[in-house]
């Protein structure tokens, strides 16, 4: 059986936290910011923590157990 590769986008784009957990950046800040409100940009400014069952899919692309 080959090895399985993990996803080289998912490596990028997320770390794990020492407890397991995901950690993300909020998506909708890159452009096209004047048309978005103020309490918007801020709310996705730094990393998140992603939920439980969206973290369960990133860690399969990246070969760990969940």
């Amino acid at each position: 059986m080959p090895k399985i590769k993990t996803k080289s986008g998912t490596k990028k784009r997320f770390r794990l936290t020492a407890s397991g957990k995901v950690i993300m950046f909020a998506s909708g800040k890159r452009h096209n910011l004047s048309k978005r409100s103020n309490k918007t940009k801020r709310n996705a400014r730094g990393p998140q923590i992603m939920s439980k069952q969206d973290s369960r899919i990133v860690k399969q692309y990246m070969n760990l157990k969940s």
